[in-house]
């Protein structure tokens, strides 16, 4: 018999952020990276951008919470 093959956590964190546009601007990502004296891995625009999904989701059931349609700044 086959075994079956388990998902890894790296491999199923990719499955969902692979459903979803980036959010972040790549070349500014990167631009401020360098400014900073680092240098950055092709791995970092989607983890900023997940990220910022989560951040977002975050702050849209805070404002749910607070009984507002209208996220703002406070609720990040």
């Amino acid at each position: 018999m086959a075994k079956k093959k388990k998902a890894t956590k790296k491999a199923v964190k990719a499955k969902k952020s692979a459903n979803k546009e980036v959010l972040v601007v790549a070349s500014k990502v990167k631009a401020y990276v360098k400014s900073k004296g680092c240098m950055c891995s092709s791995e970092i625009i989607q983890a900023a951008s997940d990220m910022l999904y989560c951040a977002l989701d975050k702050a849209m059931a805070r404002a749910d919470a607070n009984r507002r349609r209208t996220v703002k700044g406070q609720d990040l």
